[in-house]
């Protein structure tokens, strides 16, 4: 049983599936932190300085009432939070991930179609006694 394990994970499309959501996560992370602490603030600062992440609605007061400066207040209080600017942030790294996806996906098709309209290699030249056998063919042909 070990053994087939060891066949089954060193197959090369495991190895190159587990590459890939290793490499896919870390990317994650980056558009991640690229959205929440490069894109975002700017836009934040157009809309009158906003925090985009601690852009919440309270559904119900926690033990402590609100009003509440920031979402972990609210949280921490225990409130019943809506928390739509996280959301918003969520949406913006989904676009850019796909969108990152999207030319990937498209770069490796425009590769497959050069491949693809390449022309064949010419045929081989016929041997020597390939051409010869050819004449004899032909000369016995014209008889």
């Amino acid at each position: 049983m070990l053994k087939e394990f060891k066949d089954f994970v060193m197959r090369g499309n495991v190895l190159d599936m587990a590459i890939g959501i290793v490499i896919g996560a870390a990317f994650g992370a980056v558009v991640k932190s690229f959205v929440n602490n490069i894109l975002m603030p700017p836009i934040g600062l157009l809309m009158g300085g906003r925090d985009f992440s601690n852009l919440f609605v309270v559904l119900k007061a926690g033990a402590k009432p609100g009003p509440y400066p920031t979402l972990q207040a609210a949280k921490d209080a225990g409130a019943v939070v809506w928390p739509w600017g996280v959301f918003i942030n969520d949406v913006v790294s989904f676009l850019i991930i796909a969108f990152a996806i999207f030319l990937v996906v498209k770069a490796v098709n425009n590769m497959r179609k050069k491949e693809e309209e390449a022309p064949p290699p010419p045929p081989p030249e016929p041997s020597a006694e390939e051409k010869l056998l050819t004449e004899i063919r032909d000369l016995l042909a014209n008889k």
